[in-house]
């Protein structure tokens, strides 16, 4: 693809986003997409970015940050140095690349590092950022703890530095339409929101025979480095559902088992949780690591119809009928059979809906990369885009308090003492 056809593309997709975020509603809900689609990001000047963190999650963002026109990749590290030898195979030759952050920052040369390294220390490595001077792109979800969140948070505002996570979702211009549909009362009231994501994976990888890399390399597996489903997959979806709920929960009740996988991990291999919001509202959650039928899904649920982002579609709760004889044509000319009831059971079952729904529109795009060139945008004003880090702290929030509901086997309010943003 030539530049000129990758900026058609991109100025497409930008248009996208305009559309689906135009509005006053929208502007509070969504502050960040306007700030995207103003972006003018140029060809000079780029961003330099140090990549920290260099598997498979980095490499991708590599790969994203190389399709935008105002960052690139000046620099990469990793401390596991297969990781790192991948890594140098995606950026140019010459390339500095480190084993240790720290050298990485204390060799200068970058504006913004991006950080992609196990959850347990997102929270140092960005500290210690800041402190160098340098401001932080951050994969989701945020650190360990509540406390090192919040760390993050604080660290940013007392040195004026942009700290910005990692949720593409906010980006989606189908998840921004889906939004500008809510607001304007399609689905009525939204009063819960079901989310799950599903997967037949035992998340575990392989260890070189006879190196002491098991916590190393299996970091998910193990309390004191993640928090499991929650952390590495809910983050996401428990954004959307503060997005659209438009606030965090008030409390959240839980379960979680290792049910499945019994090879010594510590984190859950399933959980179950409910969030209350305010007026009574929920968001019922499952995860678990050992059927995918139903994969990752958002449903919100309102009183006149149901929006499903992540398979593009908007359903009525009442669509408009079909005359029986033209639905007996439209049957006969299909080949479908069915039974004419003629005489029977007072009582049927309330089987799912299964209309086929409305597009929610388009569908080709690139969110991770629009979220760097935003990034970019930010590092070079030093401003912020507006709205982020506060979605993003209260997912990863929102996320801890799930597991520490699980663990207790008690209800959890969300903290009364977190960072205003």
């Amino acid at each position: 693809m030539i530049d000129k056809d990758f900026d058609l593309t991109r100025r497409s997709f930008i248009d996208h986003v305009l559309k689906a975020s135009a509005g006053a509603g929208m502007a509070a809900a969504a502050p960040w997409a306007a700030f995207a689609a103003s972006a003018a990001p140029g060809q000079k000047d780029r961003v330099r970015l140090g990549v920290i963190g260099t598997g498979d999650r980095g490499r991708t963002l590599i790969r994203n940050i190389a399709k935008t026109r105002n960052c690139a990749v000046a620099a990469i590290c990793d401390d596991y140095e297969p990781n790192l030898v991948k890594g140098r195979a995606l950026v140019p030759g010459g390339t500095p690349a480190f084993a240790d952050h720290r050298a990485m920052l204390d060799a200068g040369g970058i504006d913004a590092v991006v950080i992609a390294t196990p959850l347990h220390v997102h929270a140092a490595q960005t500290l210690d950022s800041f402190d160098a001077g340098v401001h932080v792109w951050c994969e989701k979800a945020m650190a360990r703890t509540i406390a090192d969140c919040s760390a993050m948070v604080k660290r940013a505002q007392d040195r004026r530095k942009v700290l910005q996570i990692g949720h593409q979702r906010m980006f989606n211009p189908t998840y921004l339409n889906a939004l500008k549909r809510v607001k304007a009362g399609e689905i009525g009231p939204v009063t819960q929101i079901r989310a799950s994501w599903h997967r037949n994976t035992s998340w575990r990888r392989a260890v070189p025979a006879g190196s002491d890399l098991e916590r190393k390399i299996n970091w998910r597996l193990y309390r004191d480095s993640s928090a499991g489903l929650m952390t590495e997959l809910a983050t996401h979806q428990l954004q959307v559902g503060n997005w659209f709920l438009e606030a965090p929960p008030t409390r959240v009740i839980g379960s979680g088992s290792i049910c499945f996988w019994k090879d010594g991990r510590e984190v859950y291999d399933q959980v179950a949780l409910v969030f209350d919001y305010a007026g009574g509202r929920k968001l019922v959650y499952t995860s678990l690591l050992n059927n995918a039928r139903y994969g990752c899904e958002e449903q919100i649920q309102g009183s006149k119809g149901t929006i499903e982002p992540e398979l593009g579609r908007i359903y009525q709760e009442k669509p408009p009928g079909v005359p029986a004889l033209r639905k007996m044509g439209e049957d006969v000319q299909a080949g479908r059979k069915r039974p004419v009831p003629i005489g029977g059971a007072t009582w049927f079952p309330e089987l799912p809906v299964t209309t086929p729904g409305e597009s929610l529109g388009w569908g080709e795009y690139d969110e991770t990369m629009l979220q760097f060139e935003v990034f970019g945008e930010a590092v070079r004003s030093g401003v912020p885009a507006p709205g982020l880090l506060r979605q993003a702290y209260h997912a990863s929030v929102t996320s801890l308090m799930g597991e520490d509901a699980m663990d207790s086997g008690r209800p959890v309010d969300w903290p009364s003492s977190l960072v205003d943003i």
